[in-house]
């Protein structure tokens, strides 16, 4: 599966949005188009199908901003890139969709069948606040021995 740019930006915004939301959870779009080098024009184009989706809420007035939908734990990376690209399938194939005719007769339809439940099962084992979690980094080397 070749995710798009609307998918890794989508991907992105929201992880922003859970690691940096305020107290109330919300950021303006403006924020992360600088913090993420990101079209702000882009950005407000990607909230829509993540409103649509029920993964972002959108709030008015002075201090408003955007905030997620439900908690992070309950957002996966699946249903981020579903919002953004429409579907995990990794070719267009009639046959997943169940709607070709030769698929009775088709010997890949079963290995892209496959293929999808690999990517599905894999994007939907991961959830937002797995990737908004960032880790102190540890590093195992003593600065003072690197020469300048």
């Amino acid at each position: 599966m070749l995710i798009s740019s609307k998918g890794r930006y989508a991907l992105r915004l929201m992880i922003y949005i859970a690691a940096f939301g305020d107290e109330e959870g919300k950021i303006a779009l403006r924020e992360v188009a600088e913090r993420e080098s990101i079209s702000l024009k882009y950005l407000e184009q990607l909230v829509r199908p993540l409103m649509a989706a029920g993964l972002l809420k959108s709030v008015r007035g002075k201090g408003g901003g955007y905030m997620l939908a439900r908690p992070a734990e309950e957002i996966r990376a699946g249903d981020i890139l579903r919002a953004a690209e429409g579907a995990t399938a990794p070719v267009a194939c009639d046959g997943l969709e169940g709607s070709c005719v030769r698929s009775d007769l088709c010997s890949t339809v079963r290995f892209w069948q496959g293929l999808e439940a690999a990517i599905d099962d894999y994007v939907d084992g991961v959830t937002l606040s797995e990737l908004a979690h960032v880790p102190e980094m540890k590093l195992d080397v003593d600065l003072s021995d690197i020469e300048a």
